[in-house]
């Protein structure tokens, strides 16, 4: 949540995933003042989600892209977006995922490979991990003998 716990990083994150790359595209789409998306831009930069490179020398412009890092996010945005979705009838949907060679509207799931049940199965459940620290571990420790 560190990285996407802000509604206008979402916005920003959701344009770059829809093609956008440059400060006029995500100012005149999301409606964020300049300094605000300036800041937020920044910061996104900062944590390796974009990178920002120069496309123009005179003046010098930049557009803002997505790293692997970056990339690596939309499944959760896309996850946000069907959970969403699920409380909407289908006609009060704003946008749907849809398989582009199809047309098909999309359900995404997130699946365990092994077992292949959706990991909403109440059976999967969080525990401390190895780089948990004792305030998570007596937390879990907890839910363990439950």
């Amino acid at each position: 949540m560190s990285y996407v716990g802000e509604w206008w990083t979402i916005l920003i994150l959701h344009d770059c995933f829809d093609g956008f790359t440059r400060f006029d595209q995500f100012e005149a789409n999301i409606g964020l003042s300049s300094s605000m998306l300036t800041t937020r831009l920044k910061t996104l930069v900062e944590t390796g989600i974009l990178a920002k490179r120069a496309y123009q020398a005179r003046p010098v412009r930049h557009e803002y892209v997505l790293t692997d890092f970056g990339r690596s996010l939309r499944p959760i945005l896309v996850a946000m977006a069907a959970w969403r979705n699920e409380q909407l009838a289908p006609s009060e949907r704003a946008m749907i995922l849809v398989d582009t060679e199809t047309g098909r509207e999309v359900d995404p799931q997130t699946i365990d490979p092994v077992s292949g049940m959706t990991v909403s199965d109440p059976r999967f459940a969080f525990r401390a991990g190895p780089a948990a620290g004792e305030q998570m571990r007596a937390r879990y420790a907890v839910s363990d003998m439950t």
